[in-house]
């Protein structure tokens, strides 16, 4: 059970998702996520320099970033929950207001699709190149937006429902500890020989806590399909289900097929990198055309919103105490 003062609380997270929704990521120096990325680096240059740079070095670098940016934010904010209730609910408010990243992203994506809609290829290369790591130089006018709808549905489930899925399971403690995972994924999760082995643990945490959301985007991405239109539920749920795992790792494909099936188009197609051409598949049912039309970005954007609102909705009733409960 969650300590109280730790507890989820659906009116730290509506309120925490309407500031998202309304300002957008706060930047400000002091940010969690940055700071989090600064003691990151820290903690790895340490563990190298004393020759633990494999396995135990990456297992003892969550440790550290454990204790210090889940057991101990926890702690604080427990103790000012003995003090005053209500200062320890706005402290929550503005830490999960920080954690999620829903508005962001859907600022990156009308930024391609602006860029598009203004025939301006190159600016256009240039927004999705901050959502993805692929060369973005040949990348044409339907590539820029088929990746920038495949980076909304992944990022869909590491920004938002994941983060939501794991307050909801264990209060604060579980969505710090949610994004200490994502963190080290993002920072040191890669397969090269400087990370193979260090970044292991960060890599296979970050899958084991995406499991259950990436499954639960199967099937809110798929029913939000339902309200809107030129969206196919049905397509939703059998494209994902069946083609999930021709994405690599076990947890993208589902949202990736997902809303493929849901807007009724292919997705991926060509994909450039470091001047290789490392893959020509194309994802999705056979028979619906090319993705990459407007329609296809603007009902995606739609889509994810109205499963934002579900996710929320789906988990409320889960939730036993709260902050308004006497």
């Amino acid at each position: 059970m969650v300590l109280d003062g730790l507890a989820p609380s659906p009116v730290v997270l509506v309120s925490a998702v309407l500031l998202d929704a309304t300002l957008g990521d706060p930047v400000y120096s002091l940010h969690p996520i940055r700071l989090m990325g600064k003691t990151l680096s820290t903690f790895e240059k340490l563990l190298r320099s004393s020759g633990l740079d494999g396995y135990v070095g990456g297992c003892l670098l969550f440790l550290l970033l454990a204790l210090t940016w889940v057991l101990l934010p926890s702690w604080l904010v427990y103790q000012l929950a003995m003090w005053n209730t209500t200062a320890a609910v706005l402290v929550q408010v503005a830490l999960v207001y920080a954690l999620l990243a829903l508005r962001d992203l859907f600022d990156h994506v009308r930024a391609v699709q602006q860029a598009t809609r203004q025939e301006d290829l190159t600016g256009a290369r240039a927004a999705i190149s901050r959502m993805v790591g692929r060369d973005t130089a040949r990348m044409d006018v339907a590539g820029c937006r088929r990746a920038a709808i495949e980076s909304l549905s992944e990022n869909f489930v590491d920004g938002f429902l994941g983060a939501v899925f794991w307050y909801a399971l264990a209060g604060l403690p579980g969505l710090l500890l949610f994004k200490v995972a994502s963190t080290m994924d993002s920072m040191v999760g890669y397969k090269t020989p400087r990370y193979l082995r260090f970044g292991w643990c960060g890599a296979r945490l970050d899958d084991l806590m995406n499991y259950l959301p990436a499954r639960l985007a199967w099937v809110v991405l798929s029913l939000s399909a339902l309200f809107v239109r030129g969206c196919s539920c049905r397509k939703g749920l059998g494209v994902g289900l069946k083609q999930h795992q021709v994405v690599p790792g076990p947890n993208p494909g589902w949202s990736e097929a997902t809303i493929a099936g849901v807007l009724q188009c292919r997705l991926i197609g060509p994909i450039w990198k470091d001047d290789a051409l490392v893959t020509t598949l194309w994802l999705g049912d056979p028979s619906d055309p090319e993705g990459g039309r407007e329609i296809d970005v603007t009902r995606a954007q739609r889509v994810v919103i109205i499963a934002s609102m579900l996710t929320v909705a789906v988990l409320l009733p889960f939730w036993g105490q709260t902050y308004l409960a006497p």
